[in-house]
């Protein structure tokens, strides 16, 4: 009986870590058109979540601690005009905005501190997407000055599947050496199946300069996350946890048909 029960025990150990392993979190921040041209609605929508975007499971997202764009060299706090939404039974959040200039838009979340049980550890994944309006492609590679994020050196919008993105990872703005980039294909209504798990969340390194490269093979929203870890902790029922920084950005590529 005891080693039928050490045996259970161990499968369930390793189940957990496999999935800690292979289900990788990611903040989302996903607008309904990432290209806004002369002729369509001015106002767009934007979905934030946290997810595992391959698998489609979601996590409880608590109110942001920051919710904004930068546009035109400038900082706009837009947290309040955050909604609630329950989706699987799991708080996300949605918000409008609307266009009123040319201009390259990014639309950035910092969230509260999530706790993960399984890790042991916080997670704070702070997450942007980048919008074009009108024409004018002008601020799409401007950092600007999270905690951690990518920096994009490629244009993030008007990308074909199979174009190569390319970023820079920072922390406090500065650059961060072989840092690990989880790449993720948001694959809405789990159509895609993954022949093995390896496949759900694809891995790059970046170079001593903190940049990394990725091909994306596929049309749809990539996610690109670069992990790092906190230089400060976070008290959880009496004791001190380390707290994973997320640096987030997604991108759309589109078929050429």
């Amino acid at each position: 009986m005891k080693k039928s029960l050490m045996i259970i025990a161990s499968a369930t150990i390793l189940l957990m870590a496999s999935l800690s392993l292979c289900w990788a979190h990611f903040g989302m921040l996903i607008p309904s058109d990432d290209i806004v041209g002369k002729e369509d609605k001015k106002t767009i929508t934007l979905d934030v979540k946290f997810i595992h975007p391959f698998e489609g499971h979601y996590m409880n997202m608590e109110m942001p601690k920051a919710f904004g764009v930068f546009a035109d060299g400038k900082k706009q706090d837009l947290l309040k005009s955050l909604k609630k939404k329950e989706v699987k039974k799991f708080a996300t959040w949605e918000a409008s905005y609307q266009i009123k200039a040319p201009g390259d838009y990014t639309f950035f979340v910092e969230p509260a501190p999530y706790w993960e049980p399984a890790e042991e550890s916080f997670i704070i994944h702070y997450t942007k997407v980048i919008v074009n309006a009108l024409g004018l492609e002008e601020g799409w590679d401007a950092e600007i000055g999270l905690k951690t994020e990518i920096v994009p050196l490629t244009r993030p919008y008007g990308l074909w599947a199979g174009n190569v993105f390319q970023g820079i990872v920072k922390v406090d703005g500065k650059p961060v050496p072989n840092a690990e980039v989880e790449v993720e294909y948001y694959n809405e209504g789990g159509r895609l199946k993954a022949p093995a798990e390896p496949y759900v969340t694809q891995v790059v390194k970046a170079d001593q300069n903190g940049v990394f490269t990725y091909a994306m093979p596929k049309a749809g929203w990539w996610g690109f996350a670069a992990l790092s870890t906190a230089d400060y902790k976070i008290s959880h029922e009496g004791k001190e946890y380390p707290v994973e920084i997320g640096a987030v950005i997604w991108v759309k590529t589109r078929d050429m048909k």
